[in-house]
């Protein structure tokens, strides 16, 4: 019984020992510490790995080998390349990208940024046909040049465009196209009330009204392809002019010569003839050369929109102006007054034998010119021979008489 007593006062004294450590050592922090330290080490227990560390050894799978042993670079140089790269991702800068996939409303496009860039639907290209799908204007997984037009967003993505990068493109096939003076074809895609609208090269370009040949700026153009040249070609106000009539009478005016028979249309009535459209070309048909008889009224022979045909008897290729006429055409003397349809009708036997009596006329005075050369050669051989009684000299009896009347 006593022992029991002496083993509970000295587990309460131990205990009562330990307590005043704890409180002290929450003091200061310094007896607990020295506690450990002092602590038998036995007593300190090593912790072993935990079930997360076994799961992840057990788990975590083939780990593969680091060495770069068989690489043809080390890390170093690959360190080197990286620096050594310049990545140009500035706002209008061109890069090379590929298309990856189909978006809503435009398309993902990898240009080797941090974040894919995004090329929207209006920014896929310049021309655009009617009806077609963004899938016919960009093809996936071919590498392209795109703009950036825009800087980066929150997550880092910019937008890009092939459209302005083909804009340049067009600005300078056009230009070139005007430096060679080139006539070229173009889509008629609109009219207004001032002319039509067509796509040159991608570009849209006012043809003006007055600038049609032949034609009037109506719905019937819109999808017909015209020949054209430019008039004005202004890239900094993005101005583009061209004209129809212009390429058309330089085409034609190249094909023409003087004695050809054209038809035409009287376009106006003045008082010294008639101006006469022919193919695009404004032709002067003078009074004169209407008819061999003289004309009294000019509006009982002609009449504006009357269709006829006439003989090119001059032109002007460097101004398109080419001079007309209709008396050529009359078989006798006066029918454009009384029949003219006849002279219409026979325009190119008419024509032909023209031709002929021309040419004969042309032999008939050459063959007078080279008759009178070779009768002055005959004079001249003449004077120059030695005739019998006369002297060598024509102007020996000139002189002598001279002689004689001065003595």
């Amino acid at each position: 019984m006593k022992f029991c007593k002496a083993t509970a006062l000295s587990a309460f004294f131990a205990t009562a020992t330990a307590f005043s450590v704890s409180r002290e050592s929450l003091r200061n922090g310094v007896a607990l510490k020295s506690a450990v330290a002092e602590a038998p080490a036995e007593v300190v227990k090593v912790r072993g790995p935990t079930r997360f560390d076994t799961l992840k050894l057990k788990w975590k799978g083939i780990q593969p080998s680091s060495s770069d042993e068989s690489l043809d670079f080390s890390y170093e140089d690959f360190a080197d390349a990286v620096d050594n790269t310049e990545y140009s991702f500035e706002r209008n800068s061109i890069v090379k990208g590929t298309c990856v996939e189909y978006a809503n409303g435009g398309i993902i496009v990898d240009i080797g940024a941090k974040a894919s860039a995004f090329l929207p639907e209006q920014e896929a290209a310049l021309i655009k046909p009617l009806g077609c799908e963004l899938s016919d204007l960009v093809d996936l997984d071919v590498e392209l040049d795109f703009q950036i037009i825009s800087e980066e967003d929150e997550n880092g993505q910019l937008l890009v465009s092939r459209r302005r990068i083909q804009y340049r493109a067009a600005w300078d096939a056009v230009l070139e196209l005007q430096s060679n003076d080139a006539i070229l074809e173009a889509e008629v895609i609109g009219v207004n009330r001032g002319g039509a609208i067509c796509l040159v090269e991608g570009l849209r370009a006012f043809l003006p009204g007055s600038h049609l040949a032949g034609q009037l700026p109506t719905e019937d153009l819109v999808g017909q392809s015209l020949k054209l040249k430019f008039l004005e070609v202004n890239q900094e106000n993005n101005k583009l002019v061209v004209s129809n009539r212009k390429a058309v009478v330089e085409q034609q005016m190249a094909d023409l010569s003087r004695g050809d028979v054209v038809s035409g249309l009287v376009k106006a009535l003045k008082p010294y003839g008639a101006f006469v459209e022919v193919g695009g070309m404004s032709g002067l048909l003078h009074i004169s050369q209407i008819s061999f008889k003289r004309i009294e009224d000019l509006e009982k022979v002609l009449q504006p929109g009357m269709q006829v045909k006439c003989m090119i008897i001059d032109h002007d290729k460097v101004n398109g102006r080419i001079a007309l006429s209709t008396k050529t055409l009359e078989m006798e003397p006066g029918d454009m007054l009384t029949d003219p349809q006849t002279v219409f009708d026979n325009a190119e036997q008419t024509a032909q034998e023209y031709h002929r009596k021309m040419e004969e006329e042309r032999q008939a005075r050459e063959k007078t010119a080279r008759d009178i050369v070779l009768g002055l050669g005959d004079s001249l051989d003449d004077l120059d021979g030695d005739g019998a009684g006369k002297s060598s000299d024509p102007l020996a009896d000139v002189s002598d008489s001279l002689d004689s009347l001065l003595s």
